[in-house]
């Protein structure tokens, strides 16, 4: 049985969810769009919840051509959600792991450029129709409070004339992730430090370092997705190492894989040219105080990076001001091999590859 499965992206990570999706044989990928990858799997279970580098995972109930700008486009929406058989979609639903059964109907939308709707309008059209089909009370966001808990999440986007009407699978946004016990500030969204883990390119036996490793979140995606890596977390705070291990316990898949020390990522506590992959958020005074050595020479890092690093080994960096530390970077004596910005909570941070 084939089905069709909407992923939900970071902007700017794509193609990476679409490469996870191909090369961990989920499915096959049909298109990818604003913040979207589309694809479809024979296999539908529970392992789609699995997806690491999606923000969330949801069942394509419908593609709508056709919709343009102003109200009366929306009928079009609004006969596919009388169409789409949700009491189908909610079996297939349970199937795929998430709950067979459901207390209300809520809807999240959104599109891209100038419409004579609002997202309200979107939401309460689709909401109303499938809360009727399925005998259910529908939850509308316009006047901002949440959904209850239990309630069947849809999506829809729309994209130029075409919107896509989706259900979620799980029972709450996939990057909210189970392991996160701990938090401190400037944590990093656990997608992206999944999309990060995969640009480096890391492989069993790999040895894997983060020096501003913080909560750990990193480490343990990189866990996930490639068993076999040697992890070692450093970081100067030790409350945040202190959540790093409980994290880390908690996800069952690194509890005995990573290591965790206090140390001064100006000063590496590794020898020379021993690190694979390097993977870190480096703090660079956004939400954290660069402390230690970092505090006073920040160009430190670099130097230590390209130290650590084997003749053949990468390091993939979350930056904030990336022309600027690309020109640090160079300075130390390390390559730019690639750069990628995206959109993150109203930032455009960028993913910068750097090897020796």
């Amino acid at each position: 049985m084939s089905i069709r499965v909407l992923a939900r992206t970071l902007r700017g990570l794509e193609d990476v969810a679409a490469r996870e999706i191909t090369e961990r044989g989920l499915g096959r990928v049909e298109l990818t769009r604003h913040r979207e990858v589309w694809f479809t799997t024979d296999r539908p279970g529970a392992r789609l919840l699995d997806l690491r580098t999606a923000d969330d995972v949801f069942l394509l109930a419908a593609a709508v051509d056709g919709v343009g700008h102003t109200k009366p486009d929306l009928a079009r929406v609004t006969e596919a959600a009388r169409t789409i058989a949700p009491r189908e979609l909610l079996r297939l639903r349970g199937r795929c792991g998430g709950a067979g059964t459901a207390t209300g109907v809520d809807v999240a939308a959104s599109f891209l450029g100038k419409r004579n709707y609002n997202r309200y309008d979107l939401e309460d059209t689709v909401g109303t129709e499938i809360a009727t089909a399925l005998a259910l009370p529908y939850h509308s966001r316009r006047g901002g409070s949440a959904p209850p808990e239990g309630t069947l999440s849809f999506r829809v986007t729309v994209e130029d004339t075409r919107a896509a009407l989706a259900l979620r699978i799980g029972d709450r946004p996939l990057h909210r992730r189970d392991y996160k016990q701990a938090s401190t500030p400037g944590t990093l969204h656990p997608p992206l430090a999944a999309a990060m883990a995969l640009l480096a390119g890391i492989e069993p036996g790999h040895t894997v370092l983060d020096p501003c490793c913080g909560t750990g979140t990193l480490l343990i995606e990189t866990a996930h997705l490639v068993p076999g890596a040697r992890l070692l977390g450093a970081d100067h705070d030790p409350r945040a190492l202190a959540a790093a291990t409980g994290n880390a316990t908690t996800a069952t898949a690194t509890a005995t894989e990573a290591r965790w020390l206090r140390a001064d990522a100006g000063r590496m506590p590794v020898g020379t040219g021993v690190v694979d992959r390097l993977v870190s958020n480096p703090p660079w005074e956004r939400q954290v105080a660069g402390r230690g050595a970092l505090a006073a020479r920040p160009d430190r890092l670099y130097r230590e990076i390209r130290r650590v690093l084997s003749p053949t080994g990468t390091a993939v960096l979350l930056l904030h001001d990336a022309q600027a530390q690309c020109a640090a970077a160079t300075a130390a004596g390390l390559r730019v091999r690639e750069t990628r910005t995206l959109s993150l909570f109203g930032t455009h941070p960028s993913i910068v590859t750097l090897t020796g």
